[in-house]
């Protein structure tokens, strides 16, 4: 390695020209680093000013091509040269830094900050990157400012505001950074030689985030113990390995904790071998001594049988007991400590069980709507499936999906008008408009409607009004309950209709042919004269996130296209209700 004071070479042979007249003027010269095109050239810039001009074709032998690489120039050629620092060596640094390593000296740390404004907090604590860390690097991006706290390995604290862009160094690490309007990025490629708290200092109302990556040393390593005293002074015993958690920064042994702080860090399992094999003498009790890989079994991990799963599907747990024991040579089984076991992995306690999707419901396609027009129902198979695809049970009914729902078909559903028979007299029209088909009660809710009121009027047109009730048969007790309008599924009979009680004249009670022909014929005009129409719908109920609209139905005038009173279309079924959605467009954040 040179030393901090020697300097970059490459500068150094830019300052050599300093002395030099270019176009009859001095300058002093700072290096250009990286050229991409021809790295061994030796270009240099004016100090202050833009002028680059290349002051020798080839710089002196040992310039490095690349600040960041360890490659060097010879002759005017860029040669590799590896971390072993040999010449056409292709070796390589690893990410933790360590020359033709594995990576596993260090983790990769990436992570994301977001401001959180409070009245009472000017600043906030980004990320701390500890001591040896390498290829960091950060973004801000929002209003907020940047700024470093450093701490060395000897408890000196300092800071640095980051003021402006530009590289230098700050504890010895060189940094580069940059501040835009609305963007700041640091980097620094390490390995750092204190510990670095990135800060955030609030100047806006708006949030900020800052993205950040680097590779942070694992300083806290497992170290493998020499063997525990052996278990039995004579006789044939055992004698074990452990693994004590060694902080390679102050070389001191420290808690476990802090080396399962890193996933990478797998501890070592124990190492068992035998000891003290002499045969102990005859007053402890020993009467024959055997080879004790052969006749005194090493102990053993054992476990009770699994619990049942704490869950039928779906994913549960099931636990057991598991304990070292050992075997006498009676063959006499008793429990012992748990450290005689660990030269073989402790089995699991806990497992998984049943991790298998529950039954769920399973809807199928809607038939087609039962009516052609208006309002219907339509209907659609729903199973329980398991995790075979298998129609099974199991599927709880609270959440099973609705098997029936009601349909609206927009087209509207119109009467048909009947040529009335000329020879018809008038009791048998009136006789007519009087009967209908009996509903009869049923155990499913249905529509029930009572007997027509008699006509508004003794004379000319009127109208008659019912009562229709939805009302179920009630099986136990055979009575007829009366349910909600709403229970009752279908179209609902109308409730008015028009009548026509005869000519206002005079009363009559027989009719020629031609009498009734003419008589009829006026009604049916009357009747096929206004009839109902949609007429565009009303304003949506909602301006934002989904609403309806309603179709505005109105009684019309056929021949003059006229809005009527309503009552005059009551001999026409007026069409269903349609709604529509509307304002489908998300609602802007409040």
């Amino acid at each position: 390695d040179c030393p901090p004071e020697a300097g970059d070479f490459r500068a150094q042979q830019c300052s050599a020209h300093n002395d030099v007249k270019y176009q009859g003027q001095f300058y002093e010269w700072l290096p250009v680093s990286d050229d991409l095109d021809n790295p061994c050239s030796l270009k240099c810039q004016a100090k202050g000013t833009a002028l680059v001009v290349e002051l020798a074709p080839k710089v002196l032998d040992g310039t490095r091509c690349y600040t960041e690489s360890l490659d060097m120039c010879i002759s005017g050629l860029c040669q590799i040269v590896g971390c072993d620092r040999q010449l056409g060596s292709a070796v390589k640094e690893d990410n933790c830094g360590v020359c033709n390593g594995d990576g596993t000296t260090c983790r990769l740390v990436r992570g994301q900050y977001k401001s959180q404004l409070s009245a009472n907090k000017l600043d906030d604590t980004v990320v701390a990157i500890p001591y040896g860390s390498r290829q960091i690097r950060l973004m801000l991006k929002g209003p907020d400012h940047l700024y470093l706290e450093t701490k060395t390995l000897q408890g000196v604290k300092s800071e640095n505001s980051l003021s402006s862009t530009g590289s230098f160094l700050v504890e010895n690490s060189s940094i580069n950074f940059q501040k835009l309007p609305d963007k700041e990025t640091l980097r620094i490629p390490g390995p750092l030689t204190a510990d670095f708290t990135i800060k955030i200092r609030y100047a806006g109302a708006a949030d900020s985030s800052v993205q950040f990556i680097f590779y942070q040393p694992i300083v806290h390593r497992w170290r493998e113990t020499d063997f525990f005293p052996c278990s039995a002074s004579c006789g044939g015993g055992y004698q074990l390995t452990s693994a004590e958690c060694f902080d390679l920064r102050s070389s001191r042994v420290v808690a476990d904790q802090y080396c399962h702080y890193y996933p990478e860090n797998i501890k070592p399992k124990p190492k068992l071998q035998e000891c003290n094999l002499d045969p102990c003498p005859a007053s402890d009790g020993y009467k024959q001594i055997m080879p004790y890989d052969l006749y005194h079994p090493l102990p053993r991990w054992e476990s009770t049988p699994w619990t049942a799963c704490s869950s039928s599907c779906g994913g549960g747990i099931q636990s057991r007991s598991v304990s070292c024991v050992e075997e006498d040579m009676q063959g006499h089984i008793s429990p012992v400590e748990e450290w005689k076991c660990m030269y073989t992995p402790k089995m699991p306690v806990v497992q998984p069980c049943n991790i298998f999707d529950c039954p769920k419901w399973l809807a199928q396609e809607w038939s087609p709507c039962t009516v052609t027009c208006g309002q219907g129902l339509r209907y659609r198979v729903v199973l329980c499936i398991d995790h075979r695809g298998m129609h099974t049970g199991g599927c709880t009914p609270k959440t099973k999906p609705h098997i029936k729902e009601e349909c609206i078909v927009p087209t509207p559903c119109y009467k048909p008008k009947e040529k009335l028979p000329v020879e018809a007299k008038l009791p048998w029209y009136k006789q007519a408009q009087e009967l209908e088909e009996g509903a009869v009660v049923s155990e499913e809710p249905s529509f029930i409607p009572e007997a027509w009121s008699t006509c508004s009027v003794t004379c000319g047109v009127g109208s008659q009004v019912r009562l229709v009730k939805c009302q179920v048969l009630l099986s136990f007790s055979q009575s007829v309950a009366d349910l909600p309008i709403d229970e009752c599924e279908g179209p609902k009979p109308v409730s008015q209709r028009a009548c026509y009680s005869g000519p206002c004249s005079g009363e009559a009670t027989e009719y020629a042919p031609e009498e009734s022909e003419l008589l009829y014929g006026s009604f049916q005009e009357f009747d096929e004269l206004y009839d109902w129409e949609y007429e565009g719908f009303t304003e949506c109920s909602e301006s934002c996130g989904g609403g309806v609209q309603e179709a505005v139905v109105t009684c019309l005038n056929k021949q003059t296209r006229e809005t009527v009173d309503e009552t005059l279309c009551v001999t026409s079924r007026r069409p269903p209700q349609l709604l529509k959605a509307c304002s489908l467009d998300p609602c802007p954040p409040r």
